[in-house]
């Protein structure tokens, strides 16, 4: 879609720049990298006045062009370098009108690179809340550009800043914040002559941060290194000196601007509500309680739902067997892809629910809260307080956990959380999970009113988030590095969950779940399908050749009967029973057979495929008629060298530990590689998790059993 402007959403953390960007462009938006990075890029479309069309892109969000982490860094390469796909035409300023003073620090650095600059002062309905009144025109009149006051969040004053957009000029109009030259005239001056540039504040970024451009030759980059040498250019004194002298600057602004009507003291509520949700032994509490109401809501509200899915896909499966010719296609379609895919789409209830509570708990801004608490206790375990936000969203996916540590600046910590990220139950797991958990432990309520199987599923979430911490404290004596570490977080305000973001949340990660894992679970189950319906030619006519003659000698029953055990000795002796079984002797002391081995290789592709792959198999096992569905397949699956149920409550719980602790997800080991640019650390990853996970399912077998 062709643009006819280009707009750049920049402002710190925390403003509701995500949320401005959604309601500009709504679902015309898409997610890539910003070309050469690995780091994710917002884009989107909007319509402008009449007849423009504006391309509108998300800018990590930032505290001041001088970076702290690799995400900070991209706002000033996008800005600085005028061929970048992504540089814009107008920069909107999104700043918090709770906190105008720090958010405008930004707003004055942005301005001297002399790019067309709206201010869009968001959370103007919240300020009012708390008293604060402000000069919108007088504010306007002295920094010299629009200003827009707007509620992203109530979707108040989104009219008015298109307008505003409509109307800006193409060449700055807004003044400088300060006077840069008197920081480092000399090198300013050399720095600006070697890039052919007018700007001096340009310039003086250039000096701070040319290593991190490409759009510098290496002998313009030398040069530059040089002109610092020689006018001793100390970037980080200079970094100090400006931000003073633009606070200085910022109270002459400011002065008038803002009144404190005196309605209601700033965050009181939010600061009452904190000292209860965020204290040393109240705080930990209630966030145990919230954890298990959201298991037990997993395990309660999607009964039902999931029942009807259950039971719609074994119709699904009876009406296909009953109307469509027999043969090879009709088993494939039946016993392999809808087996396969019925094994997942149950599961949407489930993930939908999860999915919604937690953007609940980040809408709301408890889950800050949490990443608060949670910084003491990382601290003594080696890691960050900036780990706990990739560790808890783990609990969706390790990916764009893995991705999100990018905001750790000491390599340490950063190396050590993208090692123990994996660790934590994300998702994906949460099939396997639910599965065996409805498989060996009883659908009872504890007090009467809490569940014992949500218990359960707590507790595995609540294991794989202990080992995560003491691999971590493990690794903290391993890797040897000399920086340290600090964690600075601003408190959200608490707000009212958004509803219409909660069902976008709900219905997004659901249709991802099953596109994303859906593609691989169809294209594992056609596989596994052929493998488990074929096998070497002289074993399956053996097989027929020694059912054939005893069939002549039986009932209709026993041939029925006989029918089943015939389906069982072929699956044995098919291209996967042979795989299984070739695999088995090393898992056979865990408590898993060779179908649950199937199931661990097919998994390493997505976990969910364990669902999958255990449906498949068992469809074309089809030991028993009647239990058309999984959970029932399973139930009545045997070991078939004692006889008795496979799935034990020692067999059960082994294998969702084996879960827990194992890498088994290729797009893990990928991402590891791509943010490490290396092969070390997947592999070292994958190699202890792995052990990790066979040794406590060896542990917890033989203990059980």
């Amino acid at each position: 879609m062709a643009a006819d402007l280009k707009i750049a959403l920049v402002g710190n953390p925390n403003t509701g720049k995500s949320t401005l960007f959604n309601l500009l462009t709504g679902l015309n938006q898409k997610i890539g990298n910003f070309p050469g990075i690995t780091v994710d890029k917002k884009t989107g479309f909007c319509k402008i006045g009449d007849h423009k069309t504006a391309e509108v892109v998300d800018l990590p969000g930032t505290y001041s062009l001088y970076p702290k982490s690799k995400d900070e860094s991209i706002v000033f390469q996008i800005l600085a370098d005028r061929e970048n796909r992504s540089h814009p035409d107008l920069i909107v300023l999104v700043a918090d009108a709770t906190n105008l003073r720090r958010n405008l620090l930004l707003y004055t650095q942005v301005a001297d690179l002399q790019i067309p600059v709206i201010l869009a002062l968001n959370m103007t309905d919240m300020a009012k809340k708390e008293g604060l009144a402000i000069d919108i025109d007088q504010l306007s009149k002295n920094l010299g550009v629009q200003v827009v006051a707007i509620s992203a969040r109530n979707n108040i004053g989104l009219k008015e800043l298109k307008d505003a957009i409509a109307n800006a000029p193409t060449i700055p109009t807004q003044e400088p914040g300060t006077d840069i030259q008197v920081l480092a005239p000399e090198a300013i001056a050399a720095a600006g002559q070697l890039i052919q540039t007018t700007n001096p504040y340009f310039a003086l970024q250039v000096l701070h941060q040319h290593s991190e451009l490409d759009i510098y030759t290496p002998e313009q980059h030398q040069q530059l290194n040089q002109i610092a040498a020689e006018h001793n250019f100390e970037s980080s004194k200079i970094q100090t000196a400006e931000t003073v002298a633009r606070y200085r600057y910022l109270g002459t602004i400011l002065n008038g601007i803002i009144t404190d009507t005196g309605a209601q003291k700033k965050f009181i509520m939010s600061d009452r509500i904190d000292k209860v949700l965020t204290h040393k032994v109240w705080g930990f509490a209630i966030f145990l309680l919230i954890l298990l109401f959201v298991f037990n809501a997993i395990f309660s509200w999607s009964a039902y739902p999931m029942d009807m899915i259950e039971e719609g896909f074994a119709r699904l499966t009876d009406l296909g067997h009953e109307h469509l010719p027999e043969g090879m296609l009709t088993d494939l379609l039946l016993d392999g892809v809808v087996a396969g895919l019925g094994g997942i789409v149950i599961f949407i209830p489930q993930i939908a629910i999860l999915f919604a509570l937690i953007s609940i708990m980040e809408d709301t801004g408890y889950m800050a809260r949490v990443t608060f608490m949670m910084d003491r206790i990382m601290r003594k375990f080696g890691l960050s307080g900036k780990s706990v936000v990739p560790m808890i969203g783990s609990l969706a996916c390790a990916v764009p956990s893995i991705m999100s540590a990018r905001n750790i600046e000491n390599w340490k910590d950063r190396i050590i959380t993208i090692m123990v990220a994996p660790l934590v139950s994300c998702s994906a797991r949460l099939p396997v999970y639910t599965l065996l958990i409805s498989l060996i432990i009883p659908d009872e309520k504890v007090l009467g009113f809490i569940s014992l199987q949500a218990l359960t599923l707590m507790g595995m979430y609540l294991i794989s988030i202990i080992a995560a911490v003491l691999v971590a404290f493990v690794m903290k004596f391993l890797i040897k590095a000399k920086e340290k570490s600090y964690f600075i977080m601003e408190m959200p305000v608490y707000q009212k969950p958004r509803w219409n973001n909660v069902l976008l949340t709900m219905y997004e990660k659901s249709k991802t779940f099953v596109f994303e894992a859906g593609k691989v679970i169809i294209a594992i189950s056609i596989v596994l399908w052929v493998m488990a319906s074929y096998g070497p030619s002289d074993r399956f006519e053996k097989i027929d050749q020694k059912y054939e003659k005893i069939e002549l000698q039986q009932d209709s029953v026993a041939i029925s009967t006989l029918e089943r055990d015939r389906s069982a000795e072929k699956l044995e002796n098919s291209y996967v029973g042979i795989l299984g079984q070739t695999i088995e002797p090393a898992i056979r002391p865990l408590g898993f057979d060779w179908k649950i081995g199937i199931a661990l290789i097919t998994s390493f592709a997505a976990r969910e495929a364990f669902v999958g792959t255990m449906a498949t198999i068992y469809s074309v096992d089809s030991a028993d008629e009647e239990a058309t569905t999984i959970r029932n397949k399973l139930k009545g699956a045997t070991d078939a060298n004692t006889g008795l149920p496979l799935f034990t409550f020692a067999t059960g719980f082994s294998l969702m530990l084996f879960y827990a602790f194992a890498m088994q997800c290729m797009s893990t080991v990928a991402i590891v590689y791509r943010e490490t640019k290396s092969w070390k650390w997947p592999m070292i990853q994958l190699v202890y998790m792995t052990a990790l996970a066979y040794f406590a399912s060896l542990i917890a077998y033989q203990l059980l059993r």
